[in-house]
């Protein structure tokens, strides 16, 4: 099976958590299981790749797949803000979203059978992750180009008397290989709380 294209045929598309407008707008979500891995360097580079791998390798032994879309949280340690520090000091969580009722037992014998793949599967673990309330949007086009929506995102919570509570979320709704910015969408979510 190849896992970045299995989640295309995946009833994920019906749910609220991958749906946002194209426009910025208020949204709240509760907690929800996650496949986790974490790391730091540039999009795209040898230490994402590795994670990448692992992340897909654990959902593919599932006992019924559930190959989600890969999303991200990002976050820089530095007084810069975040587009100014280069991307190999990017630190970021990747991971796929569960099905609520996995049993937890079943992500650790996904492990297991994953180990002989030779993917670096201690790196996964199942985390739950807890989004509360957000603004988010809809990025059409490239992800060098995320700059634009994110300033949208930024005013859009200036209006609303909202400041940022939590790290950067991104939900790659195609598939992370594509290259045509026609066909790329992101959804691009911010935790917030009361100014």
């Amino acid at each position: 099976m190849n896992p970045t294209d299995a989640w295309h045929t995946d009833a994920w598309h019906t749910d609220a958590w991958y749906t946002a407008a194209d426009e910025p707008e208020l949204a709240a979500f509760g907690p929800v299981h996650v496949l986790c891995a974490s790391g730091r360097g540039e999009p795209g580079g040898a230490e994402y790749g590795v994670s990448v791998a692992a992340l897909y390798a654990v959902a593919g032994a599932l006992p019924t797949p559930h190959l989600a879309p890969l999303e991200g949280r990002w976050w820089v340690e530095d007084s810069r803000p975040y587009l100014e520090v280069p991307r190999d000091q990017w630190h970021w969580h990747l991971f796929l979203r569960l099905p609520d009722d996995l049993d937890p037992a079943a992500v650790d014998q996904a492990r297991e059978t994953a180990r002989p793949s030779g993917a670096a599967v201690d790196r996964v673990q199942r985390v739950v992750l807890t989004e509360g309330q957000c603004v988010q949007m809809t990025h059409h086009g490239h992800y060098a180009d995320e700059p634009a929506s994110l300033a949208l995102l930024d005013a859009y919570m200036a209006e609303q008397g909202l400041a940022r509570a939590g790290t950067h979320h991104e939900i790659y709704l195609s598939d992370v290989r594509e290259t045509d910015p026609a066909k790329m969408r992101t959804i691009l979510r911010q935790p917030v709380r009361p100014a």
